[in-house]
């Protein structure tokens, strides 16, 4: 049966296009002819929709019957090759070629482990932070230093839960030669001599209003007063065998102070990591619910950095450095890598940088609830801070992330 196509100057001139080029609105696949300086309303009368069909080509020739058949079954005209020298593909074809081209490498020998410990013989699960543990510290703490020794992780850093009833506004707990932390210093360097051992330099898991200093009648932190107990920590932690102590309190003056502290009592070889670059960050929320250390009024906006802040990580850093700081270490991780960036870019100091407890339960969620692959998105996190800047990561997935990296799965 004859159909009937009915043109018209108007449709004529929609099919033509604004360019009056003879090409359609709608691409310049099909030819149309060129409307005349006298065109009527007319009928045009083909044999059959296929001869309609055939009326109508593309550039090439082909009918667009033929042109929408090969685009279902996914053939399309190859186009002519780009003039292009430079193709970064080349170096991304094969995986032999992508792992001789990658720029930045991980190993177990760049995580640091934190580790809660508390007075009780059995581990006590952490709720918002799932897989970890208020560890028992003579039992339960060594079984976890064993495993990640066995994949390759030899660095820890200790954090305390002390009993309220040991807590005042000073602090005074926290250089008690015989507390917690001293006592796992010298079981762990008892038992496995060659690890490394990082500890916390600050007083809120010892301070009674859960501060990192002591908190005046107004409410004010006190600086040079709690350097003052700083120092005598430090010397205390020292003692028991720790190769590093790591002031995370912000407090001004206090590596400087730490320092002389330290050569005084002739411990030349400890070696401070300081907490150069630590925000005022909402990321810390289950660190504080694993060590019951919420600050008992207020904030700590007073001593931790202001997160919009970025130029003052270089005063902080400047400072350290004068002071005599060996490590630099940025707080959070992967919120602040830029700032990770600042510091490696401005400082030949080794930088380390902390993963913490709000970015691992983040990675922990998502992949429960199966909105991310943890173990991919776990590895790519700790890439992202190695590529930033950091030479060492603070982090609760070292022993699994080691696990990954000795081809033995997330141990």
């Amino acid at each position: 049966m004859a159909s009937t196509v009915s043109f018209s100057p108007t449709n004529v001139q929609m099919l033509q296009g604004r360019s009056g080029r003879g090409h359609s609105a709608f691409g310049s696949c099909f030819a149309v002819p060129r409307a005349g300086p006298r065109l009527r309303s007319t009928a045009v009368r083909v044999s059959s929709e296929q001869e309609a069909a055939a009326a109508v080509r593309a550039p090439s020739g082909r009918t667009i019957e033929e042109c929408e058949a090969d685009a279902v079954a996914g053939k399309f005209p190859a186009p002519p090759p780009l003039d292009m020298t430079k193709r970064p593909r080349r170096n991304r074809k094969s995986p032999a070629l992508r792992a001789a081209f990658q720029e930045t490498s991980i190993s177990p020998a760049n995580f640091v482990l934190p580790l809660f410990i508390h007075e009780g013989e059995d581990d006590a699960p952490i709720g918002a932070m799932p897989g970890c543990y208020r560890l028992g510290w003579r039992h339960g703490l060594l079984d976890e230093v064993y495993k990640a020794r066995d994949v390759g992780v030899n660095s820890f850093v200790l954090f305390p839960k002390v009993p309220d009833a040991l807590k005042t506004p000073t602090g005074d707990e926290a250089y008690n030669d015989n507390g917690l932390v001293p006592r796992t210093i010298r079981l762990l360097k008892d038992k496995f001599p060659d690890i490394v051992i990082y500890t916390d330099v600050a007083l809120d898991p010892y301070s009674s209003d859960g501060h990192d200093g002591i908190v005046r009648e107004d409410g004010v932190i006190m600086n040079d007063e709690t350097v003052y107990q700083l120092c005598k920590q430090a010397v205390s932690q020292a003692r028991a065998g720790a190769d590093v102590v790591s002031p995370s309190d912000m407090m001004d003056g206090r590596v400087g102070a730490l320092r002389a502290a330290l050569d005084a009592e002739g411990f030349h070889d400890v070696s401070i990591m300081s907490y150069t670059a630590k925000y005022a960050s909402s990321f810390y929320g289950p660190f504080r619910e694993a060590l019951d250390s919420n600050p008992r009024f207020g904030d700590k906006k007073t001593y931790q950095m202001n997160p919009a802040n970025y130029r003052e990580a270089l005063i902080e850093t400047a400072a350290d450095e004068a002071e005599g700081a060996d490590i630099l270490l940025v707080k959070p991780g992967l919120p602040y890598l830029d700032i990770i960036r600042l510091l490696r870019d401005n400082s030949a100091l080794p930088i380390a940088a902390y993963q913490v407890s709000g970015e691992y339960s983040m990675i922990k969620a998502g992949g429960a609830l199966g909105m991310i692959d943890e173990q991919k998105v776990m590895m790519e996190s700790l890439m992202c801070l190695r590529r930033a800047g950091a030479d060492v990561i603070l982090t609760y997935f070292a022993r699994q992330a080691a696990g990954v990296l000795c081809g033995m799965g997330s141990k």
